[in-house]
Order: C-alpha cells, then sequence, then structure tokens
C-alpha cells in the first residue's frame, strides 16, 4: 500500500485446518489490498477474536470444532459488529449454507475456488456488497425444492410494500443477475437497478441481496425449477 491510499482490508481466517489457514494466507498476503490480522481454529475463537479485533471480512470455515460456522456467523451478526462474514465450505450442496445465509451471512464460496476470485469475493464483501454463487446457489435450492413454499400461496405481506418494478428487480436478482446485467435486461440504468435495490432491501428490512436471493426462493416467489 502507497501512502495516501485507502487502508488494507483486514480479514480474520477461521477454519480448523491449519494447512488451510496457511494456504490462504499465503494467497492473501500477496495482495497489497488485504492483512490478515489473526487466525482462529474453531467458532468459539473466530467470534471472540471478532469482537476484540473488529476485522472487515471473517473468511468462515462451515464446520469447525466448539461452535460451526453458521453459529459463530449468527453471533458476530447477532452482536451487531461491524464485521461481514464470507463462508467458506468443502461441498457445493453443504447442507449448512442455507443456514449460514439465513444467519447473516455476507456470501458463500466453495474451498476450491481460483485465488483471484476468492480476493475479489472478499473485497466485494468489505466494500458492503454481497457474494452471491448463481451456480452454488441454484444448486442448493434445487435441492431444498420440497422445504419452499407453493408458489400458488399467498406472498409475505411484506413483499406487498414492494412496487412492480421493485419486485421485477427482486426476482432477477434472486437469479443471480448482477446490478448492470439487470439494468441491460429492464433497459435501464445501472443506477436505476442500484436504487431499486436498496430500496427492496429498506422495505423488507434485509441486510443484503443474499439475504433478498433467500427471501425470494423462500417466499416462493422465484423458483429453483422455473
Amino acid at each position: 500500500m502507497t501512502e495516501g491510499t485507502t487502508r488494507p482490508v483486514r480479514v480474520l481466517l477461521a477454519d480448523d485446518q491449519p494447512l488451510l489457514r496457511t494456504g490462504f494466507r499465503m494467497v492473501l498476503g500477496a495482495e497489497d489490498d488485504l492483512d490478515i490480522v489473526a487466525e482462529a481454529g474453531d467458532g468459539v475463537e473466530a467470534v471472540d477474536l471478532s469482537r476484540r479485533l473488529l476485522p472487515d471480512v471473517v473468511l468462515m470455515d462451515i464446520r469447525m470444532p466448539r461452535m460451526d460456522g453458521v453459529a459463530a456467523t449468527r453471533a458476530i451478526v447477532d452482536a451487531r459488529l461491524p464485521v461481514r462474514v464470507l463462508i467458506l465450505t468443502t461441498f457445493d450442496l453443504d447442507e449448512y449454507v442455507v443456514g449460514a445465509l439465513r444467519a447473516g451471512a455476507s456470501g458463500f464460496l466453495a474451498k476450491d475456488v481460483p485465488a483471484e476470485d476468492l480476493v475479489t469475493a472478499i473485497r466485494t464483501v468489505a466494500a458492503g456488497e454481497a457474494v452471491v454463487a448463481p451456480r452454488i446457489l441454484k444448486r442448493l435450492l434445487d435441492r431444498f425444492a420440497d422445504l419452499l413454499p407453493d408458489p400458488s400461496s399467498t406472498p409475505p405481506k411484506a413483499l406487498g410494500s414492494l412496487t412492480d418494478r421493485e419486485r421485477e428487480v427482486l426476482v432477477q436478482v434472486a437469479r443471480g443477475l448482477s446490478n448492470a446485467e439487470i439494468a441491460r435486461a429492464l433497459s435501464v440504468s445501472e443506477t436505476t437497478i442500484k436504487t431499486h435495490v436498496g430500496h427492496v432491501l429498506t422495505k423488507l428490512g434485509l441486510r443484503d441481496r443474499v439475504q433478498a436471493v433467500v427471501l425470494a426462493y423462500e417466499s416462493g416467489l422465484v423458483r429453483p425449477r422455473g
């Protein structure tokens, strides 16, 4: 980092496998704008270090001893810490991922994600955005399709607060499209879509677009195989 530039993104590594933490440290340590502030070997330690160090992003393994990544994420979010959580899972179809998203995680990636994608995801989450992996998300929702509501059922009252355009934008977000892709699909500016997304999150009381995606599927607004 050169003088006068924005401070590095402070990252906490939480994984019970030391070799994996070492690998992540090597990858992230090569980036001037990322700073590994600490490592945690389990969920309890991850929560404690998050409270004490207030990292920008916790790179959280989902399966750890003492406290798993879902419970640790929930504890961090419930404590209203200015810390965002990026979940890592060994398998695309990890049964804990949906729980982690509900708990307030800002996104999730498979552990075999390319190094450049991991770095980009951390920067994205640190900037206040969410990382939605459309391929993984679709496979997860396909797996849990039987648990989702019937599309003919009455949608949650909260969705009634959305305008037709906001609901349309929410559907596109749930399908994994970026703001730029939605703007092209609806023939409007990207700034307009960003505004609509902001209104959707505010009206529905959601933290970020990841939670918006989960809500859209849970409410039946979008169906996995639709």
